[in-house]
């Protein structure tokens, strides 16, 4: 895990997606306990108020659950449900504005496809 203190975006959601992040590369498989909140603020020298503000978000949205004096573990599907989110913000942030440069420019769709598999192929 790796936690920008310069960046804009708020330690909490970078405590998130890296989370999210080692779930999608295998590190943290489904039905395996994570790090608890004490070993990540320990680790990176960060508020418990923090860490635990970033699990509750995944708890939140079922990719974490809690087991009572345990600790926290990835759900099943977790790693599927966070492509699928993934997916569809890649959509609305990457691809929606994409189409509507190429249609500003006047690139086709077959000519925006064309693009994109060249680019693919570098």
């Amino acid at each position: 895990m790796k936690i920008d203190f310069e960046s804009d975006t708020p330690i909490y959601l970078q405590i998130s997606a890296q989370i999210e992040d080692s779930i999608l590369s295998g590190a943290f498989d489904e039905e395996t306990q994570v790090p608890s909140t004490t070993e990540i603020s320990t680790l990176y020298h960060i508020n418990p108020a923090t860490v635990l503000k970033g699990m509750t978000l995944l708890v939140d949205s079922g990719i974490l659950y809690k087991k009572r004096g345990v600790g926290m573990f990835v759900t099943k599907g977790a790693a599927q449900a966070i492509r699928k989110e993934r997916q569809q913000s890649f959509y609305e942030d990457y691809v929606l504005s994409l189409l509507s440069e190429a249609e500003k420019l006047g690139i086709s769709p077959d000519e925006l496809i064309s693009m994109i598999t060249k680019g693919a192929k570098k």
